[in-house]
């Protein structure tokens, strides 16, 4: 009956991204996991990506008496994303953080891949399939968390275009979207010419989104990237009461099938 009820809707696509700073605001003075997830479901999008997420963190947890007893994907999604993947990349000893995606329809098939340009800092690209009712073809969802330093995140971008090249069929719809902390504006160009996307903001308002710092965005470091879809809207959302909950603004976007 779900699925039945969701297929009458499938025809417009809502996606959101968003680093969520493992649940803390800027400069890591408050936790703000409870606030976070209702914002989310304000936003009710179909398929969430999420960086900087925290599986698990032992510390924490004996520190905030209300922190989440589930990891924070898991946490997030209760009630409203029937499915969803976590891609651990980071691990220390008190826990480990990546990147998850949340989906209200089914995840039929995801891999994470360490795309680590050194030892250091510790990225991943997690890969997901989604079944969307109605659609012909399956949706491809890549969430990225691209690294610092230039060399490295060009690495991480011919890594990216490695995969997509490999596994996602040229006919098939794709969606990139993350943080690729890319302050020079050199991920878009590259991943236009070897994987024929576009931007979405790029493609309304003739520019990526300024995402960072959330309180006053300056740097576009998150994204949007898709193939196989067409862009209906999309929005930036910063300040109150966003700015109290990550250093990033989240981002969405809806869209439709060609």
């Amino acid at each position: 009956m779900e699925h039945a009820i969701l297929s009458d809707m499938a025809d417009t696509l809502h996606i959101a991204t968003y680093n969520i700073h493992k649940g803390f605001s800027q400069f890591n003075q408050r936790m703000m996991m409870h606030e976070l997830k209702d914002q989310l479901h304000l936003l009710r999008p179909d398929v969430v990506f999420l960086q900087e997420v925290q599986g698990e963190h032992r510390g924490h947890a004996e520190r905030h008496e209300d922190w989440p007893e589930s990891p924070q994907h898991e946490f997030l999604a209760e009630e409203l994303w029937q499915d969803f993947a976590y891609g651990k990349n980071a691990v220390y000893p008190e826990g480990h953080h990546g990147n998850a995606v949340l989906s209200r329809y089914p995840i039929v098939s995801w891999e994470n891949i360490d795309i680590s340009a050194h030892a250091m800092e510790s990225r991943g690209l997690l890969h997901c399939v989604v079944e969307v009712p109605g659609w012909h073809d399956q949706l491809h969802c890549v969430n990225v968390h691209l690294g610092l330093g230039g060399r490295g995140r060009m690495k991480q971008l011919q890594a990216l275009r490695d995969r997509i090249q490999e596994l996602v069929p040229a006919h098939a719809p794709l969606i990139i979207a993350g943080d690729f902390n890319d302050w020079r504006i050199q991920a878009g160009k590259f991943l236009a010419r070897s994987l024929h996307v576009h931007e979405v903001f790029e493609q309304l308002h003739g520019e990526s989104a300024k995402s960072y710092p959330s309180a006053m965005p300056m740097l576009r470091l998150d994204r949007i990237y898709f193939r196989g879809l067409k862009v209906k809207s999309a929005r930036v959302y910063h300040g109150r009461p966003w700015s109290r909950i990550s250093d990033h603004a989240a981002l969405s976007a809806t869209m439709c099938r060609l």
